[in-house]
């Protein structure tokens, strides 16, 4: 039994972080209706720039520089990628590029910088756990549960009070009503794609030192976030962390239960169920749509 309280307790914190990551897909599809499907890329590149920078910056001073980054390659992907197609008024279009320019060519430059090994991040506190209920926990394990419900709360505050939240929430509603209330949507739209690049780079940063950190990383990450904010609902903050949190401990219960080899598919098979039976998520609302 304290065998399995320990398997769920770790799925719960690895769940964590892709809802961290699952939150930048909310963020895109909440102003412009598109996903970056290179959201990993940008997680690999947090995790890559914390393995070069901590050692020159401190893990903490690696922290703001790691999340300009992944804002800047958030904004470069959405005028490199998705900005050209929706200029053209392809609905798809942006699907392809975003792959092309992440998973494809940045991978490769991340390989061509870093190599292809699995990188290890030093942790800024001690590696000795405590035990509580018979659960060892890692002192990072707290900074990371801690980080997403501060990045969580303080991103709820953020949308709610200020000037450029509710601008986003007029954007989600209708961007043409909202560019004739003086609205500038395609800043709107760009700032999501930086806070999204942001959100997936501090995820990258906080999961580096718990496991390690390559260029191929991305990959797997982006694809579990996308699973949870299927699950969750692309319009409910609540909904992706409740579908991190789900995806996080059946990953965890699969690998320690059967094998690590099939830890993927009951994630996989979720996701089917949910595309298929419930393509709003479980706490996502329908969208109305005239045609």
């Amino acid at each position: 039994m304290s065998n399995l309280l320990q398997v769920v307790f770790s799925g719960m914190v690895l769940g964590l972080i892709y809802s961290v990551i699952a939150l930048g897909y909310q963020a895109t599809y909440s102003t412009s209706k598109t996903l970056n499907f290179g959201q990993g890329e940008a997680v690999a590149l947090g995790g890559l720039l914390a393995f070069t920078l901590a050692p020159l910056v401190s893990y903490w001073g690696a922290v703001p520089l790691v999340a300009i980054a992944g804002a800047a390659l958030g904004l470069f992907t959405y005028h490199a990628a998705v900005a050209p197609a929706l200029k053209r008024g392809s609905e798809s279009g942006w699907i392809l590029g975003t792959i092309a320019l992440g998973p494809l060519v940045l991978k490769n430059v991340f390989e061509a910088i870093w190599g292809k090994d699995d990188l290890a991040v030093a942790a800024p506190f001690s590696s000795t756990p405590f035990v509580l209920f018979d659960i060892r926990i890692l002192p990072m394990e707290l900074l990371t549960m801690g980080a997403v419900g501060a990045a969580v709360l303080a991103l709820a505050w953020f949308m709610a009070r200020t000037r450029y939240g509710k601008a986003v929430a007029a954007v989600a509603i209708n961007r043409s009503t909202a560019e004739l209330m003086g609205i500038r949507a395609a800043w709107v739209v760009s700032g999501s794609f930086a806070l999204s690049g942001a959100l997936a780079a501090i995820a990258g940063l906080l999961i580096a030192p718990l496991t390690t950190t390559s260029a191929s990383m991305g990959v797997v990450l982006g694809l579990k976030a996308f699973q949870v904010a299927v699950l969750g609902g692309l319009t409910s903050a609540r909904g992706v962390l409740v579908g991190g949190l789900v995806i996080g401990v059946l990953d965890a219960v699969t690998a320690y239960s059967v094998s690590s080899l099939y830890k993927e598919i009951p994630g996989l098979v979720l996701l089917l169920l949910m595309l298929s039976f419930r393509p709003t998520g479980l706490f996502g609302s329908a969208v109305i749509k005239k045609v």
